[in-house]
């Protein structure tokens, strides 16, 4: 009998540690919150004096201190961490706040992140400056990249699209008020139409006007014709198209401009330098204006053609440098955008404040993207696996940049989600003869319309 019972828990402990080890790997939240948050929570309490010393986040103690401590015991004078706060959990991971000693930096913190990545055992830590003199440490327990689950709370709002998730767990908002225009670039399968299905149905839901240009026969943003105000699908459609919005840019700062012109006792805040600071009924809808594959706009054969290419880079370089205070946005997408696609290339990438790079195919691509605002990320572009689709760099003229990647999103649940928000496109006039043609939904029946009897005689 006692061999039975030892054989028992025996088993009973392989059967633990065989569904630990799978659900750490088939279900990595579900591990970490009942056995990877108490694990590294011990860890990180019973180790933490000790970490920050071996990797030099320590200072010598005020004089006073060790005054203090020589005059009522004979213990030793340690060095002095950075003073830790309360620890809370989250999902994916821990949090807690630290408060720096006399003469450490923040820097000084994230040079040491892989150092405690691995003295805690978690799959990554990230520092985020707080305020003078306090960080966040933010440790995350998985790979949250791997299977893309947003947070339940995510910050939106008007031209706010929570589109992706960020490798410290947190959601990456694509914000128009603060980045009025921005770069796209990845390789075929790399995911950016993935990333292009989030942000359009993000949009859909608020009165923004959309306008595509698909000069590949509209095979990307067709299926989302229910909720555009206007879509060109051949180069030259899109040479019609852009005069449209040169014009309709500039009607509106005739509109703001009119604002200004008033009587001079008006309060200062009234009066204003672009479209949020008009009344509300008085303010145009804006407009996100977005280019699958940029690169069919510049490539030509003829001379009738390369006229034509240099008046419409022409008008994007304008609506890139002036758009932002009349609400016109552009969201450009190709596999890649150099100086080799011909005349203002370069200097309309320039206008393309936020900058987004999938996989690619050469390292070229990826300093087009990334080089000149943050050079290192460049080769974190570049070491993203072609098994990942989705998976980018996102970078800002800041010099910042972190890994994000979008969820998946079917291209029959995004076209559901545009045509039900079709109520919801504004109305611009200018863009009417640009709408495009939406064939109406087939109406099915329920049943048969006249029921049959069999002959009698």
């Amino acid at each position: 009998m006692t061999d039975l019972v030892t054989w028992a828990e025996l088993g009973g402990l392989l059967a633990a540690a065989g569904g630990a080890v799978y659900a750490r790997h088939a279900h990595p939240a579900a591990y970490w919150s009942t056995v990877g948050l108490p694990l590294t929570v011990v860890r990180l309490l019973a180790s933490y004096s000790s970490t920050m010393d071996a990797c030099g986040l320590t200072v010598e103690p005020p004089r006073w201190r060790a005054l203090a401590v020589r005059a009522t015991t004979r213990r030793e004078i340690r060095p002095v961490p950075p003073r830790r706060g309360a620890i809370r959990p989250t999902t994916t991971g821990l949090r807690m706040r630290l408060r720096l000693a006399p003469g450490q930096e923040p820097a000084d913190l994230a040079a040491s992140t892989e150092r405690l990545r691995h003295a805690w055992g978690v799959h990554a830590v990230h520092v985020r400056d707080i305020k003078p003199g306090v960080v966040e440490l933010r440790l995350v327990g998985f790979d949250v990249l791997r299977k893309v689950r947003m947070p339940r709370r995510l910050d939106g709002g008007p031209l706010r699209i929570p589109v992706a998730l960020r490798e410290d767990a947190t959601a990456f908002v694509r914000d128009y008020r603060a980045v009025p225009h921005e770069l796209v670039l990845g390789a075929t399968l790399s995911g950016k139409s993935m990333y292009l299905r989030n942000l359009l149905t993000g949009l859909a839901a608020q009165p923004v006007a959309l306008v595509g240009i698909d000069c590949k026969r509209g095979v990307e943003l067709a299926p989302f014709a229910p909720r555009l105000s206007a879509l060109a699908t051949e180069p030259d459609q899109a040479a019609e198209l852009l005069p449209v919005l040169v014009k309709e840019m500039e009607d509106r700062y005739d509109l703001i401009k009119a604002r200004q012109g008033i009587a001079p006792d008006t309060p200062e805040q009234l009066i204003t330098s672009d479209i949020w600071g008009l009344p509300e009924d008085e303010r145009p809808a804006p407009i996100v204006l977005f280019i699958d594959e940029v690169a069919e706009l510049f490539l030509v054969a003829t001379r009738k053609e390369e006229e034509r290419r240099d008046e419409m880079v022409t008008q994007l370089i304008r609506l890139a440098q002036l758009g932002r205070a009349a609400g016109i946005h552009l969201e450009v997408c190709g596999q890649r955008f150099g100086a080799e696609l011909g005349k203002g290339a370069t200097m309309l990438r320039a206008q393309l404040t936020g900058r987004v790079c999938h996989r690619v195919n050469d390292e070229a691509s990826a300093k087009m993207a990334l080089g000149d605002i943050a050079p290192e990320a460049v080769l974190a572009a570049c070491a993203i696996a072609p098994e990942l689709p989705g998976l980018a760099v996102v970078g800002d003229t800041s010099g910042g940049w972190s890994r994000i990647r979008t969820p998946y999103l079917s291209l029959a649940d995004a076209a559901a989600t545009c045509r039900a928000a079709a109520d919801l496109t504004p109305d611009v006039p200018a863009l009417d003869p640009f709408r495009p043609y939406v064939p109406p939904m087939p109406v099915e029946a329920s049943g048969p319309l006249a029921t049959t009897h069999p002959a009698t005689e």
